[in-house]
């Protein structure tokens, strides 16, 4: 069910009323970290077989890497190459387009990291990504605290926050100018404002009283905001909701895709679903 929350800031480059959800793969234990590759195909994690599958339109799914540390979250940097958040080798790794693979943090101050989680990646290097812990990856904490970090392209990792509730998703606006996380226990989203070097500053709440746990989120060409909850939930760039739909299976994460962007596809459970939309995904300055 589309719900269109009348009086809010509704985005005017989607028409929702044109809304469909199409199924494009599934039979999945837990899908989650979808990305898209600019070679025209989707990558996403089955978390629990440890697995990252590509799908390829109008081409049968397939094994892209059989092995990945648990992976949950995955990214593309400017330069192709894809950044993976292992949550079960508890770091943050970037794949080169030849295979070899470099690990970029899994300690904060000689502590191992708890579970990264998901990630973003702004066009001049910096890389944001969230550092929770569910279920069992709680026993073997190290830290104290639940974290978001900033990997500086020099490579420096830093703290950008200490959070209470688990910080799960996380997302740039266009311009790069902020950083959007979604807490799972608190139930709200946390903003930032970055600067020139990508310095966080000004944290505050963007959005609160979220029904659902909120997981991944993304923001479109306009500044809408995208968040996989009990539903797939939109909101303007001043905080409103415009726009809710109720999924066949609960969201997890989403990505914008397909040649013209125009695509979101979503891990929801077992399964993977498309939907066609008006609007472009932000290609992050």
């Amino acid at each position: 069910m589309l719900w269109v929350i009348a009086g809010a800031a509704v985005l005017s480059a989607q028409d929702f009323s044109k809304i469909q959800i199409e199924k494009v793969a599934g039979n999945y234990q837990y899908t989650e970290g979808p990305v898209w590759s600019r070679e025209g195909f989707l990558l996403f994690s089955d978390v629990p077989t440890g697995r990252i599958i590509k799908l390829t339109p109008s081409e049968p799914p397939a094994v892209f890497r059989p092995t990945s540390g648990g992976a949950h979250g995955n990214a593309y940097d400017a330069q192709g190459r894809l950044i993976t958040c292992e949550a079960a080798a508890r770091r943050v790794t970037r794949t080169d387009k030849g295979g070899k693979v470099e690990v970029l943090a899994e300690r904060f101050e000689g502590k191992r990291l708890n579970a990264p989680n998901d990630l973003a990646v702004r066009r001049d290097g910096n890389l944001y990504f969230t550092d929770p812990a569910f279920g069992s990856q709680a026993a073997a904490r190290e830290l104290d605290f639940y974290g978001v970090y900033q990997i500086s392209p020099k490579g420096e990792l830093s703290l950008v926050a200490k959070t209470t509730g688990r910080p799960n998703g996380i997302a740039l606006s266009p311009k790069g100018d902020r950083l959007y996380v979604t807490d799972s226990d608190q139930r709200l989203i946390r903003l930032w404002d970055l600067d020139r070097a990508g310095k966080a500053t000004n944290e505050r709440v963007f959005v609160s009283g979220i029904e659902g746990p909120p997981n991944g989120i993304k923001t479109d060409e306009k500044g809408g905001v995208w968040v996989a909850a009990k539903a797939l939930l939109v909101y303007g760039e001043d905080g409103k909701l415009a726009a809710k739909l109720d999924m066949p299976e609960s969201p997890g994460n989403l990505v914008f895709g397909d040649n013209d962007f125009k695509s979101l596809y979503l891990t929801a459970q077992k399964s993977i679903y498309r939907i066609r939309l008006d609007v472009k995904g932000a290609v992050v300055q």
